[in-house]
C-alpha cells in the first residue's frame, strides 16, 4: 500500500497526465508557426509558399489548429475537482487557495506574454478560471448542461459573425487583408531587434491576446465546465473503464471525426486551398465551431488506446512530459523565443512552415526524454513547484527521487500527498 492510500489521497490520474503531454505536441505544433513569422499569427499563409509548407498548413489546420487550447482547457476543468479534493482532504478552505492560484497564473502569463510569447493563454485561463470557483458546487448534470449552453451561445456567434462576412463586397475583404497585414513590417523589425525591441513588441501585442476573451471565451469556458463534468464524475480514471464506457468513448471518436474533420478541411481551404478571403472569417468560424468535436475524438481514442499493450507504452513515455506541462510549456516558448527573435538567431519570417514544425518535432522529442528524467528525480518542474508554493502560501513537500518512476496505462503512479493537483495549461488561442 502506498503513501498515498495510507493517508486517504486518491493516486495519481495517469490518463490525465497523458493528455497533457499529448497537448504539448499540438501547442507547440501551432505556437512554433506563430512564433516564427507574423503571417501564422493571422491565419494567413505567408507570400511565396512553397508547395511543402502549404501542404504541411494544410495538415495542421486539419488536424491541430484549435484542437489542442481546448483539450488544455477540457483538462484545466478537470484537474479543477482535484484541486478541490485536495483542500478537502487537507481540511484546508478551496477559496482562497484557487484564489491565489489564479494570481499566481496570471503573474506567470503576463511575464511569459511580454518576455517570450505574445499568445500566452495563462491570462486567460487565470480570468476565466473564476468561472469555476463560482461553479464548484454544481452537480455534474448542471455542469454538463451549462457547458453546452455556453458553447452553443458562442458557436451561433462565431457562425453568424462569419456569415455575415460573406456580404461584404470585394474591396471590403480586400480592405480587411490589407489591415491585418499592415503591421507586418513593423513586426518582422520588431522581433529582429534587440531585447528591448522584442519586450516592446510582445507588449504591444498584448490588447490582441485580450482580444481572445470575447471571441474564444465561450469556448474555453464550455471545455472548463466539460472538464467539470468529467472530473466529478471521475471519467478519466482507470476505474471507470467499464465495457459500457469503452462503447461510449468509441461511439464519441467516432461521431466526433465525422464531424470534427470536415471541419478542419473547410478551415484549411480556406487558408491554403482554393476559397480564398472572402470564405477566410467563416472558414476560422466553422475550424472553432467544431474544434471540439475532433478534441472530443482525441481525448476519447486516447483512453482506448491506453486500455492496449502499445498505447500502454506511448503512455509512459508522455506522461512525465504532461506531469510536468507548465515547465515545458514555457520552455518551449523560451527556445522559440531563442531562435526566432532578436534574443538568439533572430529567423524571424525566415523559415517556412515545413522547416520550422520539423524542429518543433525535434524540441518535443528533447522534451520527452529530458522530462521523463526530470520526473524520475523530482516531484515537480520549477514551473509547477513556484506555482503550487503560491497557491498553498508555503513550500510545497516534495517527494524522495524516484517518486513518479514508471507509469501505467490505466491507473495512477504515486500519491497526490497533501498537496493539490496542479493544472499545467498552456497554449494560444488560435
Amino acid at each position: 500500500m502506498t503513501a498515498a492510500h495510507i493517508r486517504g489521497a486518491r493516486p495519481r490520474v495517469t490518463e490525465v497526465d497523458v493528455l497533457r503531454g499529448f497537448a504539448l505536441l499540438g501547442i507547440l505544433l501551432v505556437n512554433a508557426p506563430m512564433a516564427a513569422g507574423p503571417y501564422s499569427l493571422y491565419g494567413l499563409l505567408a507570400p511565396g509558399a512553397s508547395a511543402l509548407d502549404r501542404a504541411v498548413e494544410a495538415v495542421l489546420h486539419v488536424f491541430v489548429v484549435g484542437k489542442f487550447y481546448l483539450l488544455f482547457s477540457f483538462l484545466f476543468g478537470y484537474s479543477f475537482t482535484l484541486q478541490l479534493e485536495a483542500a478537502d482532504r487537507d481540511g484546508a478552505r478551496a477559496v482562497p487557495r484557487l484564489l491565489r492560484r489564479s494570481l499566481g497564473l496570471f503573474a506567470l502569463g503576463l511575464a511569459h506574454a511580454v518576455l517570450l510569447y505574445s499568445g500566452d493563454i495563462l491570462m486567460v485561463y487565470a480570468l476565466l478560471g473564476l468561472v469555476l470557483v463560482a461553479a464548484r458546487g454544481c452537480s455534474p448534470g448542471a455542469a454538463r448542461t451549462a457547458a453546452r449552453v455556453v458553447y452553443g451561445c458562442a458557436s451561433a456567434f462565431m457562425l453568424l459573425l462569419g456569415l455575415l462576412t460573406l456580404l461584404l463586397s470585394d474591396a471590403e475583404v480586400a480592405g480587411m487583408n490589407a489591415e491585418l497585414t499592415a503591421s507586418v513590417p513593423d513586426l518582422v523589425a520588431g522581433y529582429r531587434g534587440d531585447a528591448a525591441s522584442v519586450v516592446a513588441t510582445n507588449a504591444g501585442l498584448l490588447p490582441e491576446g485580450f482580444s481572445s476573451l470575447f471571441t474564444m471565451g465561450g469556448f474555453v469556458v464550455a471545455a472548463f465546465l466539460a472538464g467539470l463534468h468529467c472530473g466529478k464524475r471521475r471519467l478519466l480514471s482507470g476505474a471507470s473503464a467499464t465495457g459500457a464506457h469503452r462503447a461510449r468513448l468509441r461511439r464519441v471518436c467516432l461521431l466526433g471525426t465525422a464531424v470534427g474533420l470536415p471541419g478542419g478541411v473547410f478551415l484549411a481551404m480556406t487558408v491554403v486551398g482554393p476559397l480564398g478571403p472572402r470564405w477566410a472569417v467563416l472558414g476560422q468560424a466553422v475550424g472553432v465551431v467544431t474544434a471540439p468535436a475532433l478534441t472530443a475524438a482525441y481525448v476519447c481514442g486516447a483512453l482506448l488506446l491506453l486500455r492496449t499493450a502499445r498505447g500502454a507504452r506511448a503512455g509512459a513515455l508522455l506522461a512525465p512530459a504532461g506531469r510536468m506541462a507548465l515547465t515545458n510549456y514555457l520552455t518551449q516558448s523560451l527556445v522559440l523565443a531563442l531562435v526566432f527573435t532578436g534574443y538568439g538567431l533572430a529567423l524571424y519570417d525566415r523559415l517556412g512552415t515545413a522547416a520550422v514544425t520539423l524542429g518543433a518535432l525535434v524540441l518535443y522529442a528533447a522534451q520527452l526524454a529530458l522530462s521523463r528524467r526530470l520526473t524520475a528525480t523530482h516531484r515537480h518542474g520549477p514551473a509547477e513547484w513556484l506555482l503550487r508554493t503560491v497557491t498553498l502560501a508555503r513550500l510545497p513537500r516534495d517527494r524522495a527521487p524516484g517518486a513518479y518512476a514508471g507509469t501505467g496505462g490505466t491507473g495512477g503512479t504515486g500519491g497526490t500527498g497533501g498537496d493539490p493537483e496542479p493544472d499545467r495549461p498552456g497554449g494560444v488561442t488560435r
